[in-house]
């Protein structure tokens, strides 16, 4: 008993018990940390194919290894693409939003100017450069036959995290300096997926640690029922929030009867007319 409380008093002893630690908690993190959302891995065909349709189509702007081009007075003619992932591609290129086709606080969604098969090989070259966000496999976009309980659990993300912006139903809004939360009505679930984890422009980033695919599958699986979901008081007036109700009532609803009301004294039977 006396030598093994003389080696527990040893100067080195807190130093293997933190290693222990660190071994262990490593360990564990990676057995039980969430699988990451990773699509297929592309081919060499694809990248070269894809380094190809770069160099024609966004060189230009990004540089010929995505290295990004650095305006005279400092600033950036397009930003570095190493690291970006092919998530990042896939989603700016796959809504259109890139090519960029004037210069702007925010690029708008607009058609694409590639076709899938084009969108896959640019973003496997981007890939290529550097370690990012990948495409999300398909059964973390599949939200149809999201569960009651996914769906709540959805709800309570997108309302803590999503409403500020976007609004309550994805409607989209207005932010500072000509920017805006683009809506979210139209928008396919891989490139919802791909906006959280790459967080084009102003949009924050939410990656696999901060809100698992799983549960960003169950946000996707939120706004897809509450577009889907329907209007049983008449017209929504967009869902665009109280703001824009009250004023639609008060231009529409109350000017409507107001001028009605004109117009009935104007012709009432009593009224002699010269």
């Amino acid at each position: 008993m006396r030598n093994l409380s003389t080696k527990r008093r040893h100067p080195l002893a807190g130093l293997v018990v933190l290693l222990l630690g660190l071994l262990v908690a490593g360990g564990m993190y990676s057995a039980f940390a969430p699988r990451s959302a990773t699509a297929q891995e592309a081919s060499s065909r694809d990248v070269e194919a894809g380094r190809q349709l770069f160099l024609i189509g966004c060189a230009s702007c990004h540089g010929k290894n995505a290295e990004g081009i650095i305006t005279k007075s400092g600033g950036n003619y397009g930003p570095a693409l190493i690291g970006v992932g092919a998530a990042a591609v896939d989603f700016q290129v796959g809504t259109g939003r890139m090519p960029l086709a004037q210069s702007a606080p925010q690029a708008p969604r607009k058609e694409p100017v590639y076709n899938a098969e084009e969108t896959k090989q640019l973003a496997a070259f981007v890939a290529s450069l550097g370690p990012g966000p990948s495409v999300p496999a398909s059964e973390y976009t599949d939200y149809k036959n999201a569960s009651g309980e996914e769906l709540t659990r959805g709800g309570e993300f997108f309302r803590t995290n999503c409403t500020a912006c976007h609004n309550s139903v994805g409607a989209g809004g207005a932010l500072p300096s000509g920017r805006y939360a683009p809506t979210l009505t139209g928008v396919s679930a891989k490139h919802i997926y791909e906006a959280m984890v790459t967080g084009p422009q102003q949009m924050p980033v939410f990656s696999d640690e901060v809100i698992t695919p799983n549960d960003k599958k169950a946000v996707i699986a939120y706004i897809k029922s509450v577009q889907n979901e329907p209007q049983y008081g008449g017209v929504a007036g967009g869902g665009l929030g109280p703001v824009v109700d009250g004023l639609f009532t008060w231009i529409i609803g109350i000017g409507g009867l107001v001028g009605f009301a004109i117009w009935i004294g104007a012709h009432g039977a009593r009224v002699k007319k010269r």
